[in-house]
């Protein structure tokens, strides 16, 4: 048994060990170890040619990764938060997702950007959104969203390997959970959604830090009878829309939940895809469970009602089921 966070912080040893391109930068993830500790303890072994303290300058040290990663490195950049990645947006969409394309394929941009997403320990608006779909939006880049120790690992080593840039969305409510890791393990591939519960009446759609909200309601759900199937997206791009869609035939019915405003939401995007391609499968409108449209309060209470608990994936489901 490991946690989420030391999880993270193996798949890094494991890069920085095994090949000399590989380094991180990114704001205090040096001699203070990482704003969530987990590159603590990474500076005293690799040293600071290959852990990298930058000015607090998200555009500057972001392009300096894409820049790095045309020159042949392999750099993890990491962005303390998805609020603070805005200011580099202009880098990842003119610069890391089109650079590929716009040289008809003879550069490509091998970087990793970690960052830590969502809310739920009380540091305001301008740290506790999810802004995950923004990015998702983007052709030339993939978007990981692991929501378990195992996957914690296995995508940063799949993310560092990968010859496109790559964003890494660990939601802050992870970093302290358990569980297994197996380093020795094939890792599952992290393109693809995973089936965490299997079940009959609804399918429970989420990702991220939703993911386990999202198996406490079907555990809450099957004490009234009712038996929800939950899907992992782990990918947010590319989207597992076969996975998506094969769950709700089986089901007929359909939950989204997305720590995302629902105006232009991932949770939008993958409605959309079952009224396409699984219409005259769905017995009960496709439910939505996202993030009430205001900024993310800083009182706990407040917080709290904002963004998707387990009380209201359990009474989405149970409206689907005509149990509501």
């Amino acid at each position: 048994m490991t946690t989420y966070r030391d999880a993270v912080r193996t798949a890094l040893q494991t890069l920085l060990r095994e090949d000399d391109r590989v380094f991180l930068m990114g704001e205090d993830v040096g001699r203070y170890g990482g704003a969530y500790a987990v590159s603590k303890g990474l500076l005293e072994e690799f040293g600071e040619d290959r852990i990298r303290d930058t000015p607090l300058c998200e555009s500057t040290f972001v392009g300096a990764g894409i820049g790095a990663a045309l020159g042949g490195m392999r750099p993890i950049v990491e962005v303390m938060t998805v609020n603070f990645s805005l200011l580099a947006l202009d880098q990842v969409v003119n610069n890391a997702a089109v650079m590929r394309h716009m040289s008809g394929g003879q550069f490509q941009v091998p970087i990793a950007v970690r960052m830590a997403t969502g809310g739920g320990k009380q540091i305001a608006a301008q740290h506790s959104h999810s802004l995950e779909n923004w990015y998702a939006h983007i052709p030339g880049i993939k978007v990981l969203a692991p929501a378990t120790v195992q996957d914690a690992h296995d995508m940063l080593l799949a993310a560092v390997e990968d010859p496109d840039p790559v964003f890494v969305f660990e939601h802050q409510m992870l970093y302290g959970i358990e569980g297994e890791l197996d380093t020795t393990a094939t890792p599952l591939s992290p393109w693809k959604a995973v089936i965490r519960r299997s079940g009959t009446d609804v399918s429970l759609i989420a990702y991220g830090g939703s993911m386990h909200k999202a198996l406490s309601a079907a555990e809450e759900l099957d004490k009234g009878g009712i038996s929800a199937e939950v899907v992992d997206l782990r990918s947010l791009r590319p989207l597992d829309r076969d996975t998506i869609v094969d769950s709700v035939r089986r089901t007929h019915r359909a939950v989204v939940i997305d720590e995302a405003w629902k105006t232009g939401s991932l949770a939008s995007e993958i409605s959309a895809t079952l009224a396409e391609h699984a219409f005259y499968d769905l017995d009960a409108p496709i439910e939505r469970v996202c993030t009430l449209e205001v900024p993310i309060p800083y009182a706990k209470h407040l917080e709290e009602a904002a963004i998707p608990q387990v009380d209201r994936i359990v009474e989405a489901a149970r409206r689907s089921v005509g149990d509501g």
